[in-house]
């Protein structure tokens, strides 16, 4: 996939082309449950082991689709994450996500794991650049480095910061409060598998029943971080709106989407419901929606999904979405730190 020169100033910083990383071969290939009769779906809910990349199986011809990049130093791999977090922003003000203040993304940052990358609070998702994003220390919140004029969310730092201290492999998290995530999370229920892209959250998605209020305290992002639990990818979070990780700002960002667009379809389809009791709801079987989530439900086929819309959002921005990058770096560790 493309990826764009960094522009600073009048200078043009060509960011290499960064290495893919390999997919399995033909052999790790995913059965179809129909083909195979002994397959096991595990029914019960624990989808603990992370599945095989199936993304050269499922691209045909030349320059196969390949998933998560690296990079050949932290850097570049920095610089990256915020452009492709500038990038997921617009896109979120494109698709309506917007609602005053609210809304967050946290990364890691990839040579500092004990410190995260956020928008900072009040600037419009529609205008977000990567040079605006602020970088914290995960334990404190103290900034120590990326952009030091406007403060970040606090409750969304209260958010991100117990869930990254409970979930290890959590690298990104996104959440917004959106129209269908909100009107959906007033009924405390989750999704049914009630189409094919909703299985890429089979068993992964949590559900509160408590609303704690506006996040104030560590100790109302300890209780989020607790309805998440150890394996979910996203939560539905009681009259408040949607939550998503992943291991990329990417793949969380896809997930959110989803995951939006999935309570508007089940919205959609209770009120056809309850409009018409003839109407009956019929669901993916679980052996199927298991085997989907096999198949699409993985961290490089999620990257891969995420990039057209980020793509997209990069080449309509121009120049200023990426000026800037090659300052955004995380203070030198001192007697403060």
């Amino acid at each position: 996939m493309a990826h764009p020169s960094i522009m600073f100033g009048d200078m043009a910083s060509p960011i290499p082309a960064p290495e893919p990383t390999a997919t399995k071969g033909a052999r790790s290939f995913i059965s179809h449950p129909a083909q195979a009769p002994g397959f096991s779906p595990g029914l019960d809910g624990a989808v603990k082991k992370e599945p095989e990349s199936q993304l050269q199986e499922l691209s045909m011809g030349p320059n196969p689709l390949t998933g998560i990049p690296t990079f050949v130093n932290h850097q570049l791999h920095r610089e990256h994450i915020l452009l492709h977090m500038a990038a997921v922003f617009r896109n979120w003000a494109r698709m309506g996500y917007t609602e005053g203040i609210s809304g967050h993304i946290s990364v890691r940052d990839p040579e500092h794991p004990e410190c995260i990358w956020m928008n900072p609070i009040g600037k419009h998702f529609g205008l977000m650049n990567a040079s605006d994003m602020v970088c914290l220390e995960i334990d404190t919140g103290k900034i120590v480095g990326g952009n030091r004029t406007r403060p970040v969310n606090a409750p969304g730092y209260h958010i991100h910061s117990q869930i990254h201290k409970a979930r290890p492999d959590v690298h990104a998290i996104c959440h917004a409060h959106t129209i269908a995530g909100r009107a959906w999370s007033a009924f405390g229920k989750p999704l049914d598998m009630l189409h094919q892209d909703i299985c890429d959250l089979y068993n992964s998605i949590a559900v509160d029943s408590t609303y704690g209020g506006i996040v104030t305290a560590a100790e109302e992002g300890q209780r989020i971080a607790s309805v998440l639990g150890e394996n979910s990818k996203a939560a539905i979070l009681l009259n408040h709106g949607l939550l998503t990780v992943g291991s990329t700002v990417d793949e969380a960002s896809f997930l959110f989407g989803l995951l939006d667009r999935s309570c508007e379809i089940q919205l959609r389809v209770e009120a056809a419901c309850a409009g018409n009791p003839e109407l009956k709801k019929k669901f993916v079987p679980d052996e199927m929606a298991l085997f989907n989530f096999r198949m699409a439900g993985e961290k490089n086929w999620l990257y891969a999904e995420a990039q057209p819309d980020i793509e997209y959002e990069i080449e309509m921005a121009g120049w200023k979405i990426r000026q800037g990058l090659a300052t955004m770096t995380v203070d030198g560790r001192d007697a403060d730190w």
